[in-house]
């Protein structure tokens, strides 16, 4: 599913208009992306926490030359399912 195709979906099923749906989608995205970059987490009881991990800094290597190179450390978005969504796709 794409994201026109979850916004067609929750206009359907939200019985609303799909400019308001797709409102809707636009806002939780923005909203969730605003919270990661702020270093907080967005718990959905039930559905999931989306949350940010940092990696540290590390050597690697370059497999063409074989060089070692520094990889920086950065953020990394993450998303931990909740127990129920869990349940619900094993069922």
């Amino acid at each position: 599913m794409n994201k026109t195709e979850l916004i067609a979906a929750i206009a359907e099923k939200a019985n609303v208009k799909k400019e308001d749906a797709k409102n809707m989608v636009d806002a939780f995205v923005s909203i969730v992306t605003d919270e990661m970059i702020a270093g907080e987490k967005v718990a959905l009881v039930g559905f999931g926490t989306f949350e940010v991990s940092e990696r540290p800094g590390r050597t690697g290597r370059n497999p063409l030359t074989g060089e070692n190179i520094e990889i920086a450390a950065s953020k990394q978005p993450k998303f931990k399912a909740g127990k129920l969504l869990k349940e619900a796709v094993n069922a």
